[in-house]
């Protein structure tokens, strides 16, 4: 069995005793098999056998999967699916090479569930304009994958026709046994937050914002944006997603704004000024450990900026100056 196949088995049942482990097994591989990260380590002079630690692990710069095809080899395969980041005309968009969609869907499946139940239980809408129109969204193929899982019946997506949607709200909410969750970027949640509600239909739902503001609508820290969404769906927090296109895991903040990461994920802070400098608790930019990541990279120094809790939570404070605006809860 290959390195492949045998990391990818064990991947469902990992916990947090074996993450590190996996973590520095999967350094090594990808040390030696993804050229560009091979390139970087060396152009660093970090030699992979040095490292011990996870907080040893020098990070390959999110901006290469805008320059490079972040692939590990040594198979030689095709991408099956491309993703694209978001972002406007003038920016150049992330690129994720695919080689296994199903790892994607079933591992956001996963992560999904763990926080929230069975998909089964749920009803999917979601606003998410700027994603469809752009196309090659990620975060449409998970939410695709999961509202054909939970067997609903209904239309998941909804352009830009609000009537449509609290249309749907209303009857997915008579539906016994389920749950409904709305999955919208922020700008557009506002939109139709202000245009709906308050309403009888926007009350009583899981809303779950993904950030962004796309240069629709000025950018709010995230208490502000939701202390605004709630407003118009009630009282209950409103949760949301830390995502992006260069990863393959997702971690959820159930209504306290603390994101916790699943058992793939994991988030190091380091010193904004030093990449190389690591640490614990505090506020830093995010280094990010994505284990599904098997066959790109899976650590990826990002531009988002945050404070982690004592108990491994954290929350996204915003984006480090000078970097693009883009992605999946992204709050200046």
């Amino acid at each position: 069995m290959s390195f492949r196949e045998e990391f990818l088995r064990r991947l469902p049942t990992l916990n947090e005793d074996d993450f590190e482990t996996a973590a520095l097994a999967l350094f090594r591989h990808q040390a030696a098999h993804c050229p560009p990260y091979a390139e970087y380590l060396a152009q660093l002079g970090r030699n992979p056998t040095a490292v011990a630690r996870l907080t040893d692990i020098p990070f390959l710069p999110i901006e290469f999967f805008k320059t490079h095809e972040v692939r590990t080899e040594p198979a030689g395969w095709q991408a099956q699916e491309l993703f694209l980041s978001s972002g406007t005309t003038l920016q150049q968009r992330s690129r994720h090479l695919v080689r296994a969609p199903a790892l994607y869907r079933e591992n956001a499946a996963r992560i999904f569930e763990q926080s929230y139940g069975p998909l089964t239980g749920w009803t999917f809408l979601a606003l998410l304009p700027s994603y469809l129109e752009q196309g090659n969204s990620s975060l449409v193929a998970m939410v695709d994958y999961f509202a054909q899982q939970s067997g609903q019946t209904q239309p998941t997506f909804f352009l830009h026709d609000h009537a449509a949607l609290r249309a749907a709200l209303a009857e997915a909410k008579q539906l016994p046994g389920r749950r409904v969750m709305l999955i919208g970027v922020s700008y557009a949640l506002l939109d139709f937050a202000a245009e709906a509600g308050p309403a009888p239909e926007l009350q009583g739902l899981t809303v779950l914002e993904t950030g962004g503001m796309k240069g629709r609508r000025r950018e709010m820290i995230r208490e502000e944006l939701h202390a605004e969404l709630q407003q118009a769906f009630g009282p209950a927090g409103i949760h949301s997603e830390y995502g992006m296109t260069e990863l393959l895991s997702q971690a959820y903040s159930l209504g306290d704004g603390r994101f916790h990461c699943p058992a793939p994920l994991r988030v190091l802070l380091r010193d904004p000024s030093d990449p190389f400098s690591i640490g614990g608790r505090g506020d830093g930019a995010i280094n990010v450990i994505d284990l599904a990541n098997i066959d790109s990279c899976a650590f990826i120094e990002t531009k988002d900026l945050a404070r982690m809790h004592v108990d491994g939570g954290f929350e996204v404070l915003g984006r480090m100056d000078n970097s693009d605006v883009r992605g999946c809860n992204q709050l200046v």
